[in-house]
């Protein structure tokens, strides 16, 4: 069994692929994981099931989404455990019942912002759930450059960022989360930072100096201490393709944007201790790391030969079970 990490971040790596599908079933890739509280484990996927429901073991207990969805990209859930997905290619976050009855669509199916406009949405990246009061918050990053705040019944409250690289700028918003506090987290992929704001879109700080691309990003209080945790794309190019220590990875990350671990030394591979791309995470009440991999869409400019055969698939979804 393969482990990755060191000390109290030890972690054994579940294997090729996580989750036991029924024979003939496919992720295609997995793009997002989000937790329960029950830590049932959501999984957002470009398959025949777009949300797959499994329990913390990998048994499968129940499936819906068919046929909502147009490109599946992120989801999260709040405190109720109703569950929110980013539909990128619709344009839309939508939230269900953790059954997948349908209770609320923001934005118009299909009918995108224009690109940079600044205005909700213009394929947006994924969803956070403030858990003091329930308002969201979206990140629209491929055609936008904005964190975009809702209340709980979806009105729109405020809008925040725009295109560049000083303090509250964006150059793709892949990912957001909260904290118990409040504070929001957005993952801004290509200027390799975690960037912190308030609830009203004021910057406080980032994380950047020790960082590879991320493309997700959870925080957990659970240990008895603030952890970030970050799912990281490669960093290199096709002349350092094999450089070490610049993604895909998985880092842990203290309140102040400290290194405690690294998970993944290598670069790209389909191999148990390596990575592909690291497209959501979340963290379960044990500690251990889901990770969703979008193995399919992600070749770093080619570097990652495509897969020609539709019924291949590449490892899209992780579990890295702690240790101690």
């Amino acid at each position: 069994m393969t482990t990755l990490g060191a000390g109290r971040f030890t972690y054994e790596v579940s294997g090729r692929n996580w989750g036991d599908l029924p024979e003939g079933w496919s992720f295609v890739e997995a793009t997002a994981v989000a937790l329960d509280s029950h830590d049932n484990v959501h999984v957002f996927n470009r398959g025949s099931h777009p949300m797959i429901v499994f329990d913390s073991s990998g048994n499968v207990i129940r499936t819906w989404g068919e046929g909502v969805f147009s490109n599946p990209h992120g989801v999260a859930i709040g405190p109720d455990d109703s569950v929110y997905c980013v539909d990128n290619g619709d344009h839309v976050v939508r939230k269900f019942t953790p059954d997948g009855k349908l209770l609320m669509t923001i934005g118009v199916p299909g009918k995108p912002a224009p690109p940079m406009s600044g205005d909700p949405f213009s394929t947006p990246t994924q969803v956070a759930i403030d858990q003091r009061n329930g308002d969201l918050f979206v990140s629209d990053g491929y055609q936008n450059a904005r964190v975009h705040k809702y209340s709980p019944d979806g009105r729109h409250l405020l809008s925040w960022g725009e295109s560049g690289t000083d303090e509250g700028h964006f150059s793709l918003p892949h990912n957001v989360t909260t904290d118990k506090d409040g504070w929001v987290y957005v993952a801004d992929r290509e200027n390799q930072r975690i960037q912190v704001f308030d609830s009203n879109g004021k910057f406080e700080e980032q994380f950047g100096l020790n960082l590879a691309r991320p493309g997700c990003v959870f925080v957990d209080y659970r240990s008895g201490e603030k952890l970030v945790y970050v799912g990281e794309f490669f960093a290199g190019f096709s002349s350092n393709s094999t450089g070490m220590r610049i993604g895909p990875r998985v880092s842990i990350l203290d309140a102040e944007g400290n290194a405690l671990a690294r998970l993944g030394d290598q670069t790209f591979g389909d191999e148990p201790g390596r990575f592909l791309s690291p497209h959501g995470i979340a963290v379960d009440s044990r500690g251990d790391i889901y990770v969703a991999e979008v193995s399919r869409t992600e070749n770093y400019g080619g570097l990652i030969p495509p897969l020609t055969d539709p019924k291949k698939e590449r490892r899209s979804l992780r579990k890295l079970v702690k240790k101690n």
